[in-house]
């Protein structure tokens, strides 16, 4: 027995130096790396259980190995062509357009997301618009419907959408589901299965038996995105459940924030998608049916930024990043997760002592307890650099919307954390619109009405408890 206990000591000893070793190797982030050691050290058997099924995955360059197609590699041309393009106009000579043309560069570089210029868009406020808007759409399909989400629920309007998708599956409109594996882990066969007796395909992400207990839960698929006859998408914060709708008991009104999208960069939506589904399924459908001829919708220019574990760059942070560090005049966010890393951290505070207006709204209920009070942490020195930080009050607020000046507004999936950042795979659209960004300020300007802003005196003051809540909270929010 003694021999046995040490053996089984001198194994764990092994695996937990091995892990930290690879910890130190494979995380680029400092935070991240620092953090997950400090756990290992200080819990060696819960950071040792952790990190195994929490943990970065050391095939996450074999599992996510990007493959390329006709419509990736198409777009990545179109995406040069611009640039050069870019580079060379006098149209973005103004000052007032440098913004744009710095924007536009850097997503035309770290995702290879062509800037589109035949769209219009619609801003949605809250799930009542955006699920009206969604079931007129899906009910006149004509030909093909294309629906991701991370989270599916089987409850009213989970029905609702899972009820037209039968009848427009039914009536040969070809429609193909994929749901994340781990944030609709409550869906059920029965739900899946009705789908699929009716002729809808369905997928889901990266397969998980006991979604707590695996690894690969570490990259998830965070997308929302519809795709109806390759002309209208939709795109932003809003899941398909019933609290989305504010009937949760708990959380009563949700507050969030999505977009329609008609028009050409209803292309790029189209091209992650199928891009998915390469990868969930290997069935690359190659085919201009999915990329219709379009009418003339308008002259919005947006662009359409993903990122995740199989991508060269953190797109969306740098574009988030720069967004933040080149505005004149404001920077306003709502955010449900406060966690920036040190790079949005000081981009933030230097806008602030910059003069920039920062504002910044968050939630004052907790969903997840780590992110509650990981975001909290960074509270106070946030505030003490000038940035407004306000607090909601009249219910849940999920939204993940920036506005900078009045002529940049993005709306999409991505959080203001690690998780959004580094791990998950997420979209935004960037519109170069002053209407848009006149719409978005409006719903602010409301938001701001229904918050409390917090004072940095008076938040200096809390009490020791809280404060070691938050310094828990910052510990653990770079790795959960």
């Amino acid at each position: 027995m003694f021999q046995f206990r040490s053996i089984l000591s001198f194994l764990f000893t092994f695996y937990t130096i091995s892990i930290g070793v690879i910890i130190f190797i494979e995380n680029e982030d400092p935070q991240t790396t620092i953090t997950w050691l400090l756990v290992l050290f200080i819990f060696p058997v819960v950071g040792f259980v952790l990190y195994l099924f929490l943990g970065q995955n050391i095939r996450k360059k074999k599992i996510f190995q990007k493959e390329e197609n006709i419509r990736t590699k198409s777009l990545e041309d179109i995406a040069e062509i611009q640039l050069n393009a870019v580079k060379e106009s006098k149209i973005f000579s103004e000052e007032k357009h440098s913004l744009k043309k710095k924007l536009i560069s850097l997503i035309l570089n770290n995702s290879k997301s062509p800037v589109t210029i035949n769209n219009k868009s619609k801003i949605l406020t809250n799930g009542k618009q955006k699920f009206k808007e969604l079931k007129k759409d899906l009910s006149n399909a004509k030909k093909h419907i294309h629906i991701e989400y991370f989270i599916i629920k089987n409850d009213k309007i989970g029905n609702e959408i899972k009820n037209l998708l039968i009848k427009k599956a039914e009536e040969g409109v070809e429609v193909r589901l994929i749901y994340d594996s781990a944030g609709s882990w409550r869906l059920g066969k029965k739900y899946i299965k009705s789908l699929k007796d009716a002729g809808v395909k369905v997928e889901s992400y990266l397969p998980v038996f006991l979604p707590g207990l695996s690894r690969d839960i570490n990259y998830r698929n965070h997308r929302k995105i519809v795709i109806i006859d390759g002309n209208i998408a939709f795109t932003g914060g809003i899941n398909i459940g019933d609290e989305y709708l504010g009937k949760s008991k708990k959380f009563g009104f949700w507050r969030d924030t999505h977009i329609k999208i008609e028009g050409e960069a209803v292309y790029a939506l189209q091209n992650i998608f199928l891009n998915d589904w390469y990868f969930c399924t290997k069935e690359n459908l190659e085919d201009l049916k999915y990329f219709p001829k379009l009418k003339y919708y308008g002259e919005q220019l947006i662009q359409i930024s993903s990122s995740g574990p199989d991508t060269e760059w953190e797109s969306i942070m740098q574009s988030y990043f720069s967004l933040i560090t080149y505005a004149n005049d404001r920077v306003w966010i709502t955010t449900p997760y406060l966690i920036p890393n040190e790079s949005m951290n000081v981009a933030l505070r230097t806008a602030a002592l910059s003069g920039i207006d920062v504002r910044i709204i968050i939630p004052d209920i907790a969903d997840h307890v780590v992110a509650f009070w990981g975001s909290r942490s960074y509270v106070s020195e946030l505030l003490k650099a000038g940035v407004k930080i306000y607090r909601y009050q009249k219910g849940f607020v999920h939204a993940k919307t920036l506005l900078v000046d009045d002529m940049v507004a993005s709306v999409g999936t991505a959080n203001l954390d690690n998780r959004s950042f580094h791990i998950n795979f997420e979209v935004n659209a960037f519109v170069y619109d002053k209407d848009i960004a006149n719409r978005l300020e409006k719903d602010f300007v409301k938001d701001f009405k229904n918050c409390d802003r917090i004072n940095y005196e008076e938040y200096e003051q809390r009490g020791a408890l809280q404060k070691f809540k938050e310094a828990i909270g910052r510990i653990l929010s770079p790795i959960l």
